[in-house]
């Protein structure tokens, strides 16, 4: 079954601008489904194929004489050699739409981007399915669903997959194949007591010398490991917003998951049931609507300047989406359905320190089935995850205006 993806519009439109389009993203997302779905009659050479890689390599002008355009190059981090070699055949000819090119993000790739083809190319993220992808007007209930089952497209296409059993699958092959090939990590076993470490901080304070002594390791690699997570596309971070206005601000990171199913399978849970009594319930919503905020920015092929607000006496917003010089649109996240006015005390702090008009628009993302004002005048509502009064419908708005 083809699910729409939302990206296909971004990427088509890069197409008639560039003469090369990069397709990044964490593996089984569907970078090469959607690469065949836009170009549905190019050729599409995988890198996956160890003979393909050898034919690049010792006779680029050959192999590339050997198909026609529009070409689609699949995994091209396997075969970082072609890029110097793409750079020529852009150059001869850059006319726009030659190529797709599509790869897991991992250093050697986005190196090979920046060095050979910097200004030729637009590169664009592939996320895991969005909840709007799947059901833009799912109630509590359908969200739930989405979340448990993760955004990987294997998974919505065939429903009969046994989750557990995949995600599973996926884990392994991403320890094998990306861990140990980007930065040769000698103990799986390790990172895999890490990974998990780390999904139980998730929407926390990203302390690197807390996890090392925690796990047994050193800070330096902690920091090396996360970067294998964040330019593989399983995690990000949120930054704290750096202007201080009289406020002692907190400096340091936030850390979410890319996927919040994938954080639900690492942290344990056999059901949904025990997701809700959990007491780190509040962590993983918060990653849920986060995390779907950013899809809807990687979705649009957008870069969105993302932040969070927190001043060392604990007032804080969870995120801040920069409109302009100190003008945001704000979201708080909470596992409540009724939001009492204690709630708004961080959005009060923001405003009294940086003016009424920072915030254009504020919302608590909640367990509501339906929007309701929080703050007069309408500045600041109550609204659930999806549906016609949700979280998506309201950034498409203000967004805009």
């Amino acid at each position: 079954m083809w699910i729409q993806r939302t990206l296909s519009c971004s990427i088509q439109k890069a197409l008639q601008q560039f003469p090369a389009v990069v397709l990044t993203g964490a593996r089984q997302v569907g970078k090469t489904s959607l690469a065949r779905h836009i170009l549905p009659k190019a050729d599409l050479i995988s890198f996956d194929l160890p003979q393909h890689v050898d034919s690049a390599r010792l006779d680029p002008a050959h192999f590339f004489s050997s198909f026609k355009e529009p070409l689609i190059l699949d995994e091209v981090q396997y075969a970082p050699e072609l890029f110097r070699y793409l750079k020529v055949l852009i150059d001869s000819s850059p006319k726009p739409g030659r190529f797709l090119l599509t790869g897991s993000q991992d250093f050697s790739l986005m190196q090979k981007v920046s060095e050979s083809l910097a200004g030729r190319c637009a590169v664009l993220t592939l996320p895991t399915l969005s909840l709007v992808e799947i059901n833009p007007d799912a109630n509590l209930s359908e969200a739930d669903q989405f979340a448990w089952q993760s955004g990987f497209p294997a998974l919505w296409a065939e429903r009969d997959k046994d989750r557990e059993l995949w995600l599973g699958s996926y884990l392994a092959t991403y320890l094998e194949r990306d861990v140990r090939n980007i930065l040769n990590v000698s103990s799986l076993r390790d990172f895999d007591r890490f990974l998990r470490a780390l999904a139980i901080r998730s929407g926390n304070l990203l302390s690197y010398s807390e996890l090392a002594r925690d796990l047994g390791i050193a800070p330096n690699t902690v920091k090396s490991w996360l970067s294998i997570l964040q330019t593989s596309q399983q995690i990000f971070f949120l930054e704290p917003y750096p202007t201080n206005l009289g406020k002692r601000l907190i400096k340091t990171p936030k850390v979410y998951f890319a996927d919040v199913g994938l954080l639900i399978f690492l942290l344990g849970f056999r059901g949904w049931r025990a997701v809700l009594e959990s007491s780190q319930w509040g962590a993983i919503w918060e990653n849920f609507v986060i995390a779907e905020v950013r899809k809807m920015f990687l979705n649009a092929g957008e870069r969105p300047q993302l932040w969070f607000w927190r001043t060392s006496a604990g007032d804080e917003i969870d995120l801040l989406i920069d409109l302009g010089p100190q003008r945001f649109l704000a979201i708080e996240c909470k596992t409540a359905a009724i939001i009492e006015s204690r709630a708004l005390k961080g959005f009060r702090e923001f405003h009294k320190n940086y003016g009424a008009a920072s915030i254009r628009k504020g919302a608590i993302i909640c367990r509501s089935d339906q929007s309701y004002p929080l703050w007069e005048g309408g500045l600041i509502s109550a609204l659930p995850m999806a549906g016609p009064q949700g979280l998506f419908r309201w950034l498409e708005v203000h967004l805009k205006n």
